[in-house]
This record gives structure tokens, C-alpha cells and sequence, in this order.
């Protein structure tokens, strides 16, 4: 295919974009301006009549200037304990000291290769595909290994390495939300939900498993539309044939590495056991005792979801390590979660304006305000259910072009479509799913995706003139086929009124 068919109308389009991106300041500093506007924005709003009706007590709402004297001894005193009450800060570090230790001890990236090494040529896109989606329980690994992974295993397959490529990044970031199992992001964006939530209802909780049903379904979903995407569309750009190098080739695993990864099963079916002996017993230590309802009765068990992800990173990484003889002290140990926290430096910065942001926001009953007005509007408009959360996808997608952060977008967006979706009788967790569908499927069509410079670099190694323009030509057809199978997934899945996950219905308040 010719440069001028495959970059032009993309490089334009792309070019605005990323023009405009650039533009934005780094997260945390539109952050602190945003914060500086809400303290302003309240005073000015304090001038004016924009007191509501409490939905829930009926009481009258008003502003509360945050540039008055009371207002400004709640800022200098809340400073810290904004930040370390933040409820996503604590859950994410916790999960990723755990997850550390399994990624530093090699456990991870053993897992990945011996899935991809083993798969039938005629399997190969749909497993790397769905090892692509199933990485994201642990942050960034499937950028920085399995995408490079695929394009070699690509071309030892005989086939072009940029299809391998592009597979798994469609699985690794177009597949961003969809897993079988929790991971970090669960408990981050679950945290700044239930932030959300309590503008309008202050003792609402919402479980870091609160999408789990429908991101299991999805997994499968995205990996044949992913494996689709790759075989009928990309393929036909990117033919078979020799593109091997020489130097490149997937090293089979080790003795020791196949060690440890008996090692690590052993360790998981004695966890996994652990588990079901405290949770399906009547007695059960993570249940509660004598509670008919089973929802209810594991609640002591779903409520400790991070601490499980944090007990199963470290103990299966422990035991790979030994295992495979790369952890051999406490000190292994210690430096794989040391190891994951350094790479949060930045998070941590990011997180600090954030919870002063959303902690003020919530402070000036600006965001109530907002929802019940906002609410009153979408009442007015009279749209169904399901166009209006399409509606809520497509917009979380659009702005995902120009806003990378997963998180970054949520704590912007929670505060003011969470409760103005409680509003209009829709649950938290469905807004925070519909919200992850659209976060996902423009991720590998962003620029300002974290990652997308490196996808480039990867691209490069084979085809040393691709650009913006090459990696959004290849997985534009994956954009909008994810965008489209996952919107009909999620209609069909509140149409027939299924629960999102564990106690996570459609409705608000909730039923039951």
C-alpha cells in the first residue's frame, strides 16, 4: 500500500490531535489548574441563586465559596489527609506490591512466553490476542514485553512481525478493561467511583469487582474481534514472508524457569484452596455466618480483594523465585516491591493534585449541583436508557484521544456523570463500565496514550518509516470494530438487566 494511501488522510486527522494534546499541560498540572479553577468557580458561583434540592433529604444545596476565610483554613487543613485518604492511592499500592514481586521474580513474563511458544500457528493472533488482554492485570508488562514478543514470534512463524505487533497491542490497550481476573485497575477506578458516589449518597460502596461479570465476558468477546480484525483486515496490508534477522528469536524456557513455574502452580492451588475452604463453608472465614443472601454472605471475602490480589502476587512470585532461583533472600523480595513502587513516582504526583482536586470539588457542592441540574436536563431530553450510556461510551472515547490517563479521565469525569447517572436511576457501576468500554477502544488510536511512542519504536525495528500515521492506519479497523462489538455487548447486556458483577446491579438506589 502506498505512503500517500496509508498515511495522509490519518497523518492530517493525527496531526490536529496531537497538535492539540501537546497543547494540554502534564496530568498533574492540569490537575492543580483545575483545582485552582474549582476554589474560584466557587466563589463565583456563591454570588449567584444555584441552590438545588438534595435528591436524597430534600434539603436546599448551596455553593460553598472555598475563598472565604472558613474556606481557606479547610484547604491548608485537609492538604494531607487528602491525599492519604484518597481511596484509590492505598488499593493500587497495595495491589502493586504484591504484583511486583511476581513480575521482578520473572513469574510473569515466563507465563507470557510459555503461552505464546505453545500456541498452533492457525491459534497463534487469537492466544496472543487474549495474553495480550489477560497482561493487563499487571500494568504495563504487556506493553513492554509482549508486544515486542509477538512481532519476533511473528517472524518466526514466517509471517509479518508488525501483524504480531498489532495484535497484541489491540489486546494489550484496545482490550484494556477486559479481564478473567481483577487487576490494578479495578481497585483505582472502583476507588474514585465510590468518590463519586458519595456526593450523592455518602455511605455508597463500590466494590473494586464491581464490572467483573461483564469484563469476564468481554474477554472472550475481544479476543475473536481481535482475531478478526488481525486475519480479514490488517493481514492484507502486512503479507507472509521471510523477515527474520538472524539475531532474533524467543528463547525456549529453562530448566530452572520451568522449575519455578511448578513451584508457582503448587503455591497457587494451595492458595486457590485456602480460598474456597473460607468462603464456601457455611462457617467459612471470609463469610458471614448465618447470611442466606450468598451476595451478602461473601461480602468479608469481596471486600478483600486487594488484600488477594496483594497475598497472590506475592506468594506465586515467591515461590516462582525460589523455585527458579532468582529470588534467593528476603532481600529479592523486597527489591521486587521496591521495584514496583519506584515506578509509581509519577502516579504519586499525579494522585496528589487529583485528590486535591476531587476533595475540593466535592467540598464547594459544586458537583451535586451540577448532577441535579445536568439530571433535570437529560429528563428533558426524554432518551432511553441504552442511547443515552452509548452516548456516555462515545464520549468517554472521543476524549480518550486526547487524554491518555485512564485514570486521569476518571477522576475529571466521576465527579460529575456518576451522580448525575445515580440521578437519572443508573448505578455507579454501570457508568463506570460504560465509561471503560470507551476508555478502551481509542486507546490504540492515541497519541497521548502513555505508551504509543513506544509501539512506534517497536514498528521501526522492521520498518524504519513508521510513524504516527503507520500505527494508527493499523489499528483503526481494531478501534472501531472493538468500539462497535463491545457498545453491542454492553446494550445487550443492560437491556436484559444482568448484574455487572457481584452485587453490582443497573439501577440506583440500589434493589435488594
Amino acid at each position: 500500500m502506498s505512503d500517500s494511501v496509508r498515511i495522509s488522510p490519518v497523518d492530517r486527522f493525527l496531526g490536529i490531535v496531537e497538535r492539540a494534546g501537546n497543547l494540554l499541560p502534564h496530568p498533574a498540572t492540569l490537575f492543580f489548574l483545575l483545582t485552582v479553577f474549582v476554589v474560584v468557580a466557587s466563589w463565583f458561583a456563591s454570588q449567584f441563586d444555584l441552590s438545588v434540592a438534595h435528591p436524597k433529604t430534600g434539603e436546599l444545596v448551596n455553593p460553598v465559596n472555598l475563598l472565604s476565610a472558613d474556606g481557606l483554613q479547610r484547604i491548608m487543613g485537609g492538604l494531607v489527609s487528602n491525599f492519604t485518604g484518597f481511596a484509590p492511592l492505598g488499593t493500587v499500592l497495595v495491589a502493586l506490591i504484591g504484583i511486583g514481586v511476581a513480575e521482578h521474580s520473572g513469574f510473569i513474563g515466563a507465563c507470557l512466553r510459555i503461552v505464546v511458544l505453545n500456541a498452533p500457528r492457525f491459534l497463534l493472533t487469537p492466544i496472543i490476542v487474549f495474553a495480550g488482554v489477560m497482561s493487563n492485570m499487571a500494568s504495563e508488562i504487556g506493553y513492554v514485553l509482549l508486544v515486542p514478543l509477538s512481532g519476533l514470534l511473528f517472524v518466526a512463524a514466517g509471517r509479518h512481525p508488525i501483524l504480531g505487533i498489532a495484535a497484541a497491542f489491540a489486546g494489550v490497550s484496545g482490550g484494556y478493561s477486559a479481564n478473567l481476573l481483577l487487576g490494578t485497575i479495578d481497585p483505582l477506578l472502583s476507588g474514585l467511583s465510590q468518590e463519586a458516589a458519595r456526593i450523592v449518597d455518602p455511605a455508597y460502596s463500590v466494590s473494586p469487582a464491581a464490572n467483573m461479570y461483564f469484563m469476564q465476558v468481554s474477554t472472550p468477546i475481544i479476543t475473536l474481534l481481535g482475531w478478526f480484525v488481525t486475519e480479514k483486515i490488517v493481514a492484507r496490508r502486512f503479507p507472509d514472508g521471510d523477515y527474520g534477522k538472524g539475531d532474533e528469536r524467543i528463547d525456549a524456557l529453562s530448566a530452572s524457569e520451568k522449575r519455578g513455574l511448578l513451584w508457582a502452580g503448587i503455591a497457587t492451588v494451595a492458595l486457590t484452596a485456602l480460598v474456597l475452604l473460607a468462603t464456601i463453608p457455611q462457617n467459612g472465614m471470609l463469610r458471614i455466618p448465618g447470611e442466606p443472601d450468598l451476595l451478602k454472605a461473601l461480602a468479608p471475602f469481596l471486600h478483600g480483594i486487594v488484600a488477594l490480589i496483594f497475598f497472590a502476587g506475592a506468594l506465586i512470585g515467591i515461590a516462582y523465585g525460589v523455585g527458579a532461583g532468582t529470588i534467593k533472600s528476603d532481600n529479592d523480595v523486597i527489591k521486587g516491591m521496591s521495584a514496583s513502587m519506584a515506578t509509581l513516582s509519577s502516579y504519586l504526583v499525579l494522585v496528589f493534585f487529583a485528590a486535591q482536586f476531587v476533595a475540593l470539588f466535592n467540598w464547594t457542592q459544586l458537583g451535586l449541583i451540577f448532577a441535579v441540574e445536568g439530571a433535570e436536563f437529560l429528563k428533558a431530553l426524554g432518551l432511553p436508557k441504552i442511547p443515552l450510556l452509548l452516548g456516555f461510551i462515545l464520549l468517554t472515547a472521543t476524549v480518550n484521544l486526547a487524554m491518555g490517563s485512564a485514570s486521569a479521565k476518571w477522576a475529571l469525569m466521576a465527579p460529575v456523570f456518576v451522580p448525575m447517572f445515580m440521578l437519572l436511576g443508573y448505578s455507579p457501576e454501570v457508568t463506570q463500565t460504560a465509561y471503560r468500554v470507551g476508555d478502551s477502544v481509542t486507546n490504540i488510536i492515541s497519541p497521548m496514550m502513555s505508551y504509543f511512542a513506544l509501539i512506534i519504536a517497536f514498528l521501526q525495528r522492521y520498518e524504519p518509516k513508521a510513524g504516527i500515521g503507520t500505527v494508527v492506519a493499523t489499528m483503526i479497523p481494531y478501534s472501531i470494530v472493538f468500539f462497535i462489538g463491545w457498545s453491542l455487548l454492553f446494550a445487550l447486556w443492560v437491556f436484559m438487566g444482568w448484574d455487572l458483577g457481584p452485587g453490582s446491579g443497573l439501577v440506583y438506589p440500589k434493589v435488594g
